[in-house]
């Protein structure tokens, strides 16, 4: 797909500011294309450790070994870097009043309080919502389910959750995805932080309901067998598979490589062996392969057979890398990676706190939450915008020629807005609007959860408090663990475009004997004018005449591939009035022609798409 790439000579710059908002646009351009940039092992089965049961009445143990200080968990140059933007923070006053572009203003639905923090530093929220209705959030104390009304159906810690003597050691780093096209959750939850120990365990629930159980795998944190532990998870779900993705370190905690499971997932929902390989040795002439992160599909239907992964340098720098994993387990799949140019980025200095000397940790500015729709992955991390202050860099990225546009959203000098997570917020495959839920702290707020909205032009809507601070954060000595990341889903089988997002907010809890810590807030985001069908640019290779009609439209179009399309007359709203064909054009020009036949006069769009993206939406006026 991009082995014959070529240079785009593309450059844009946009540079607007949004009340204490800073923006900015880029295009860039493809550097290097790499095939069999990665190696695999043979094909291997991983046998059933145990089935997880609901039991509200069990004894709970909920035991956990924690550190009381904050380990220096970010490389050695990563560190450097913030030391000294540290101790040259400055305090810069916005200059001009709010210009919010976007009129998709996030607005809170159902929210509630969730998980609290009492043993697992940093919170590391994640959640996931089934078409069903049912929620799962996760903290690293253990794990939840509710509905969306926010009543509570059950809850364990961690080692209660698996009750499994071999899952002894310290449980923690947990992802949770759900499986629209399986209807089905997928969770990862790391074990241990030496070779000794380290486990992945991934476990499947049985069925769409959560409270029915789970089947659940410990793959080994060592897999090269090479002295290595396993940190930082991510999921990714195609029509046929699970991926996940880790990075391995030494025992003296120093950084080997980025690896990736691939995993036949039907194997993991009947509770049977399953089928793996891991990936390994992924190509370092650029820089590192490090946190790749998974692109499943952002509108609920499952890509495959392959899937796209992003990564990023944690130092920073002006480079981005896309892999793309081409097939399933038994069908002789590759890893290639391609490198893209893109706008410097470096991570910024620790977040200030109100009432409190004590900094939050923004870590590093490695990539936290993708999806892929339409041909393009949509990505977000935070870095420095200014002086030293963390803020929002949302990112789109074109897999077809390999082009990257980002935005960062920001206040420099105000405050810090980090660890943020994206969802699409549309139901239109062309709609490129989004919802960005993510932590922020100022030396006067308590660290906060809040959503904002960037739409189809790549506009910022003003952000919208999701849940207050309430308390300051004194958790551990030194240096406060925030983050590591924040929780989003698509509700995708709502009328209108739903997310939900779960982050961590400073609280006291003194049902628990606990002060100064962290509460997790989940809560329901719409907003409005995000599902009007978005226009492609006029092509010599579509064309419709005549426009306006009174009775028969002819379509003239090019076929450069053997796929298969779908042509499709739609409303405003992106409802499907009427399929006009369904199946594979010859190569070369091809010629529709249909009459207007129940069309009442208005406006309405003729719609091009394969299975995977949209082609071309093209106005059409039908007259009377």
């Amino acid at each position: 797909m991009l082995n014959n790439m070529k240079k785009i000579n593309t450059f844009i710059f946009i540079l607007f500011t949004a009340g204490t908002v800073f923006a900015q646009n880029n295009g860039e351009e493809v550097i290097t294309f790499k095939e069999n940039a990665a190696v695999h092992s043979e094909i291997k089965a991983q046998s059933l450790l145990t089935e997880v049961t609901t039991n509200p009445n069990s004894q709970k143990w909920a035991s956990s070994v924690r550190p009381t200080f904050s380990r220096n968990h970010l490389l050695p140059e990563v560190h450097a870097i913030k030391t000294i933007k540290q101790s040259e923070r400055s305090t810069i006053k916005p200059s001009e009043d709010i210009i919010a572009k976007s009129t998709a203003t996030p607005v809170l639905g159902s929210n509630f309080e969730a998980n609290w923090t009492t043993v697992g530093i940093p919170p590391d929220n994640a959640m996931a919502i089934s078409n069903g209705g049912f929620i799962v959030t996760a903290n690293n104390d253990g794990i939840i389910y509710y509905n969306t009304s926010g009543n509570f159906l059950y809850g364990d810690y961690w080692s209660d959750f698996f009750n499994d003597n071999t899952l002894n050691g310290q449980l923690y780093d947990p992802k949770v995805t759900y499986d629209a096209g399986s209807d089905r959750f997928v969770l990862v939850v790391l074990h241990g932080t030496n070779s000794s120990n380290s486990k992945v365990v991934v476990s499947f629930s049985k069925t769409n309901n959560p409270n029915d159980g789970w089947w659940t795998y410990a793959f080994s944190g060592n897999p090269l067998n090479d002295g290595s532990w396993f940190d930082y998870p991510n999921i990714g779900v195609t029509s046929q598979e699970v991926v996940v993705t880790g990075n391995l370190f030494s025992n003296s905690n120093n950084f080997n490589e980025a690896v990736v499971y691939q995993m036949t997932k039907s194997q993991g929902y009947s509770g049977g062996t399953v089928n793996f390989q891991v990936w390994s040795g992924l190509d370092n002439t650029v820089f590192n392969a490090f946190t790749l992160v998974p692109a499943s599909s952002g509108n609920g239907t499952n890509i495959g057979p392959g899937i796209n992964f992003v990564s990023n340098s944690a130092g920073g720098g002006n480079k981005i890398k896309l892999w793309t994993l081409t097939n399933v387990l038994a069908s002789n799949p590759q890893l290639n990676q391609t490198v893209i140019n893109s706008t410097f980025y470096s991570p910024a200095a620790d977040a200030n706190q109100q009432g409190s000397t004590q900094t939050l940790s923004n870590g590093d500015c490695r990539i936290q939450s993708a999806f892929f729709l339409d041909g393009l992955v949509h990505y977000v991390f935070h870095s420095d915008v200014g002086s030293g202050w963390n803020g929002i860099n949302y990112n789109r990225l074109n897999v077809g020629t390999g082009t990257n546009t980002s935005s960062t959203f920001g206040s420099p000098g105000t405050l810090d807005n980090s660890y943020p997570t994206v969802a699409s917020f549309t139901n239109l495959t062309n709609n490129k609007s989004v919802m960005i839920g993510y932590l922020s702290a100022a030396p006067n707020k308590f660290a906060e959860v809040r959503v904002v909205n960037c739409d189809n032009a790549m506009n910022w809507s003003t952000s919208t408090l999701v849940k207050a601070g309430e308390s300051h954060i004194d958790v551990i000595t030194g240096n406060e663990r925030w983050g590591d990341y924040s929780g989003i889903s698509r509700r995708h089988n709502s009328a209108s475009p739903k997310i939900w997002v779960a982050g961590c907010y400073g609280a006291n809890i003194p049902q628990a004997g606990v002060s100064n810590t962290y509460k997790t807030w989940i809560a329901e985001v719409s907003g409005t004018d995000v599902t009007a069908l978005v226009e492609n640019e006029k092509d010599d290779n579509f064309i419709i005449y005549p426009v306006p009609t009174y009775d028969f439209i002819r379509i003239n179009f090019m076929s450069e591939s053997p796929e298969e399309i779908s042509i499709e007359i739609k409303d405003l709203n992106g409802k499907t009035v009427k399929k006009l064909f369904q199946g594979t054009p010859k190569n070369g020009e091809n010629k529709l022609t249909f009459n207007k036949g129940a069309l009442s006069a208005g406006t309405y769009f003729v719609s091009i798409s394969t299975n995977s993206k949209t082609l071309k939406n093209e106005k059409i006026i039908i007259l009377d």
